[in-house]
């Protein structure tokens, strides 16, 4: 894919709308929640993660979706995995991650999924979604007001 860079500025140059228009624009949608969720063995989209924007042809954007505590069964090898998904908790995988335990005890850590990639112009909805291979053990998405799951809809400029 080629970049299409902008021009250095000097003082006094006309700035024009083409070199205004190969800047990001930056944040175009943005959730977020302080409210636990708890997995379940079923792809689900997750409390609060939902962002809905409109979509420019031709243009970068980035999807970051952040959870900041991930509760992992207590199953051997289990699983908790994240994904971001276009439109809805059956739509198109833009990304995902996940997390595994080696014993059988329950876990945690952190996940943060990056996507980068142009959308098709016009109105676009990006989740995050959840799920668990086994609820053995309760695992939940942990969050509150100082640990807060965030996904964030980012134009960066032309593709």
């Amino acid at each position: 894919m080629a970049i299409n860079p902008n021009t250095t500025f000097v003082a006094g140059a006309v700035y024009t709308a083409a070199q205004a228009n190969r800047l990001p624009f930056g944040v175009c949608a943005s959730s977020s929640s302080t409210t636990d969720y708890t997995l379940t063995t079923t792809l689900t989209i997750a409390t609060g993660m939902t962002a809905t924007f409109t979509a420019i042809a031709n243009r970068l954007y980035r999807v970051t979706y952040y959870e900041p505590a991930v509760g992992v069964t207590s199953v051997l090898s289990g699983t908790t995995t994240l994904r971001i998904l276009l439109t809805n908790a059956l739509g198109t995988n833009l990304q995902r991650g996940l997390i595994q335990n080696t014993a059988a005890v329950s876990s945690q850590g952190t996940l943060n999924l990056v996507h980068v990639g142009t959308f098709t112009a016009g109105s676009v909805t990006v989740v995050g979604c959840a799920i668990t291979s086994s609820v053995t053990g309760a695992p939940i998405l942990t969050r509150n007001v100082s640990s807060v799951a965030r996904l964030v809809v980012e134009d960066i400029g032309p593709s």
